[in-house]
């Protein structure tokens, strides 16, 4: 995909956004919003339309692509199986921080990211409440675009003592045997975060307001965008056994650091299990 085609898709994400996302933002009824897995776990109208919409317009402009998306998984899990063949793929996450959505925060994103043979190539993560996109493309850096079209370059935080740094923990899907030894370690760090949108969590690091992310659950349209997006910016991430990260990859848990001596520094003081 070239670059004219990634900005498009960047449109693409933003018009659902504006014509199907944000007219609905603190205006659902109690029927526009489903409970999927558990009580936190929710879908709204606003993500299936929107899902909806953004699959049609892939459709129309590169209909070889698989598109994986999260409610189109959750209806058919078995299209998450053809990921790791598909020549050309896109993720779509089309509301991420639906919980956040529902509580009228305005702290949710809109998320794509393009594979190629197994690599991920371009990611994608449109912030609708600001109007700015985030995004970066394999080997030419992560930049913030605006809605007026100026543009910067993002660059991840310089290195700090533990005790100076700030990051968010995915705490909600730590394991129960574990979590209370991380809630305890959390106390060596200067502040843990929890913004319960992936989106966000990778916007905030790649500009430099933060130093490292941890996630346990691992799911392509939550992370494969804001992967790229954090090693384009010059961070250094790796799966807690220290292994590569790959668009294909369920499980594992995941921490985004600025640098590798930081990766090692959180993984043995605070993500020890």
């Amino acid at each position: 995909m070239s670059h004219i085609d990634i900005a498009e898709l960047a449109g693409i994400l933003r018009d659902a956004a504006r014509l199907e996302i944000l007219p609905r933002f603190r205006r659902l009824a109690a029927t526009d919003i489903r409970q999927k897995s558990s009580a936190t776990d929710l879908v709204t109208e606003a993500d299936t339309e929107a899902e909806h919409r953004i699959k049609r317009e892939i459709a129309a402009r590169w209909p070889e692509a698989l598109v994986i998306g999260e409610e189109s998984v959750a209806a058919d899990p078995d299209l998450l199986k053809r990921l790791p063949d598909a020549k050309l793929a896109i993720t779509v996450d089309p509301v991420d921080g639906t919980a956040n959505f529902v509580a009228g925060l305005p702290l949710f994103a809109v998320m794509a990211a393009v594979i190629v043979k197994g690599e991920t190539v371009a990611g994608i993560i449109h912030d609708p409440m600001g109007d700015d996109v985030v995004l970066a493309e394999r080997g030419a850096g992560a930049w913030t675009r605006r809605a007026d079209g100026q543009s910067q370059r993002l660059r991840v935080a310089a290195s700090r003592p533990i005790s100076e740094m700030v990051g968010t923990v995915s705490m909600g899907f730590l394991n129960l045997d574990t979590k209370p030894t991380v809630y305890a370690n959390l106390a060596r760090l200067k502040q843990p975060l929890n913004f319960r949108c992936a989106g966000h969590d990778y916007r905030q690091f790649a500009a430099g307001h933060t130093h490292f992310s941890s996630f346990n659950k691992l799911m392509p349209w939550d992370h494969v965008p804001g992967a790229l997006i954090a090693a384009e910016a010059g961070g250094h991430l790796a799966k807690f056994d220290g292994s590569p990260y790959l668009p294909t990859d369920l499980a594992g848990g995941l921490l985004v650091a600025t640098d590798p001596d930081s990766w090692h520094l959180l993984r043995r003081e605070v993500f020890t299990v």
